[in-house]
C-alpha cells in the first residue's frame, strides 16, 4: 500500500506545485499591471502639467489674436447677458407666459454665454484673461442653474453669484482694453 499511495503523493504534489505556480503567476501578471497603471497615472499628470507651461511658448502675434478672440467672445456674451436679463415684457407683470418666457431667454443666455465663453478660449489666451473668462463663465452658468432650479433674485447666494460675476465683468473689462 505505501508503493501505490507513493506515485499518488507525487501527483498531489506536482498538481500542488503547478497550482502555485499558477497562482504566482497570476500574482505576478496582476503586479505587473498595477505598476504599468501607476507608470501611465504618472505619466498623465506629469504631461497634463507640460501643457500648462506650453502657453508660453507662443509667439508674441499668437496671444494677441487669442485676446482679441477671446475678447470678442467676451463683449459678444456680455451684450447677450445684458439683453436678455433686463428684457421688458411688452405685456407687463400680469402677462405669465411673457414672463416666464423671458425668464427662460434668460436663463439660456446666462448659461449658454458661459459655455460658449469658455469653448472660445485657446491654449495662447494670456493666462489672466483666462482665468478671469473662465471665472466669469463659470458664475454666469451657476446664476443660470440656480435660477433654473427656483432661486429668486433675492437669494442671498443669487446675490453673491450676481455680485462676483459683475466684479468678473468689470475686471474683463479692463483686461481686455
Amino acid at each position: 500500500m505505501s508503493e501505490s499511495s507513493e506515485p499518488e503523493l507525487l501527483a498531489q504534489e506536482r498538481r500542488h506545485r503547478v497550482f502555485l505556480d499558477w497562482r504566482t503567476a497570476v500574482s505576478l501578471a496582476s503586479a505587473v499591471v498595477a505598476v504599468v497603471a501607476l507608470c501611465l497615472a504618472g505619466w498623465s499628470l506629469l504631461r497634463s502639467g507640460d501643457d500648462e507651461t506650453d502657453a508660453g511658448s507662443f509667439s508674441d502675434a499668437q496671444r494677441a489674436e487669442a485676446k482679441a478672440k477671446t475678447c470678442g467672445a467676451i463683449e459678444l456674451v456680455r451684450r447677450g447677458v445684458s439683453r436678455n436679463t433686463n428684457l421688458v415684457v411688452p405685456g407687463g407683470p400680469a402677462d405669465i407666459a411673457g414672463n416666464l418666457a423671458s425668464a427662460a431667454n434668460a436663463r439660456l443666455a446666462l448659461y449658454d454665454g458661459g459655455q460658449y465663453l469658455i469653448d472660445r478660449l485657446e491654449p495662447a489666451t494670456p493666462s489672466d484673461i483666462a482665468d478671469a473668462a473662465r471665472g466669469f463663465a463659470d458664475t454666469l452658468m451657476d446664476i443660470a442653474a440656480a435660477a433654473t432650479a427656483g432661486s429668486l433674485d433675492s437669494d442671498p447666494n443669487q446675490v453673491a453669484r450676481r455680485k462676483s460675476a459683475d466684479e468678473a465683468n468689470t475686471k474683463l473689462g479692463e483686461l481686455c482694453k
